[in-house]
């Protein structure tokens, strides 16, 4: 007589993704898939609620909390999820898309363990994964200062991104110009990008620090205030490093007076970047201030933004004839027209003509309108390689930063 095969066990659920419906982030699904198997299920936000308390929950390591837009509406509940979750002894990520900055904040104030945007990068989930596993070992303090070399100086490269007005996207453009050029080798390696030093040097409202999620140290206030006592270690440990790969100065933790340096300050300080990096992005105040003059001269590219609107007009022609009353060097200005008419806008397309024939100047570079994401994207404190890659601005960044190096390269060869 046959006895009947064993059936073999399930495997055990460890992870549950909770949503509205899970179809809407197709990706997660792929990424949950890849890292667990079938160790994993889905369900609604009500259905969690009761499902995490049973005894049935009891294998669960982690949730993983997939919410967009439309959720909003039942943030009280999203948020008692989460509290239920945590008081299991459950990790959470956070996932989440098209989420308004007020409701984000509210989330990761309940002290989530992983926070991720979607779309997902490749790989993404299963980092978040293992780093949530690993959050309740005690970790060494990072030193994120970068080690500067004394050999082999460098004469880098100085870029410099001046909004004519605000939410003009000069910091966007700068944080993420940099950012494309230090991938800019041929390889994904750290070791075969230019190195690239990102400074903030608006000292009252500078958001680099946000938009890459940095902390303000206070010994940049120490660094700017004294100079001609900067050394190369001082200047390190001004800097902090974005992913292996990306040197930044923020701007200080408190509001300054933007005179708080002079120009000599500022040749140092760029003469001091410039030895240890091959470019060196400079997000500049909107105000003109003495020592403009000195990031001026120093700039081998000067990129100034604007908009198509009568606000950014007035601005570059004033900028333009400060300039020109102080015998500057005025033709280093690259005009960068930011929301862009799209090639179909043959009104826009027109208006942007006669903008350019009535300030007498070429705008030479125009960036879309990359929506929503791009203020997703800094609210996470992300670069839009990472947070948005096919969005068109990132795009029209990226062949700028390819452009830029593929420039430089070629002078560097020519010499």
């Amino acid at each position: 007589m046959m006895r009947a095969m064993p059936q073999p066990k399930p495997a055990p659920i460890l992870a549950c993704t909770i949503s509205r419906d899970v179809q809407n982030f197709d990706l997660l699904i792929e990424e949950m898939e890849l890292a667990l198997g079938e160790s994993w299920g889905d369900l609604g936000f009500s259905e969690a609620l009761a499902y995490i308390a049973q005894p049935e929950a009891q294998a669960l390591q982690f949730i993983v909390l997939a919410i967009d837009g439309m959720d909003e509406g039942d943030l009280e509940l999203i948020l008692q999820l989460l509290e239920q979750g945590k008081s299991q002894g459950l990790k959470v990520i956070l996932i989440t898309q098209e989420v308004e900055p007020t409701a984000l904040h509210v989330l990761l104030a309940k002290g989530v363990d992983a926070f991720l945007p979607y779309p997902l990068e490749d790989d993404q989930l299963r980092q978040a994964i293992e780093r949530v596993h690993t959050t309740h070992l005690p970790q060494a303090p990072v030193d994120t200062a970068p080690r500067l070399k004394q050999s082999d100086p460098k004469e880098g490269a100085v870029i410099a991104v001046h909004g004519l007005a605000g939410g003009t996207g000069a910091t966007t453009l700068c944080v993420n110009l940099a950012w494309e050029l230090a991938n800019a080798g041929s390889g994904r390696r750290k070791e075969d990008g230019p190195s690239v030093c990102l400074l903030d040097l608006d000292l009252q409202y500078g958001a680099v620090a946000t938009c890459l999620d940095l902390p303000r140290r206070e010994g940049v206030y120490d660094m700017l205030s004294d100079t001609e006592a900067m050394d190369d270690e001082i200047f390190a440990q001004s800097l902090q490093t974005y992913d292996d790969r990306l040197q930044v100065l923020t701007a200080p933790a408190e509001m300054l007076p933007l005179d708080l340096m002079s120009s000599q300050d500022l040749q140092r300080i760029l003469s001091m970047a410039r030895k240890h990096f091959d470019y060196v992005v400079v997000d500049m105040p909107s105000t003109l201030v003495g020592w403009s003059e000195a990031v001026l001269h120093e700039a081998h590219v000067y990129l100034a933004t604007l908009e198509l609107d009568m606000r950014s007009a007035q601005n570059a022609l004033r900028f333009k004839r400060a300039l020109q009353a102080e015998d500057l060097p005025a033709e280093k200005l690259r005009y960068v027209m930011n929301r862009a008419p799209k090639f179909t806008d043959l009104s826009g397309k027109s208006r942007l003509k006669r903008m350019a024939e009535g300030l007498d100047i070429s705008i030479d570079l125009l960036m879309p309108d990359g929506g929503k994401p791009i203020t997703q994207g800094a609210d996470h404190g992300l670069p839009l390689a990472q947070s948005a890659p096919k969005n068109p601005l990132r795009r029209e960044i990226l062949k700028l930063a390819q452009s830029l190096h593929e420039l430089n390269s070629s002078s560097a060869e020519a010499a």
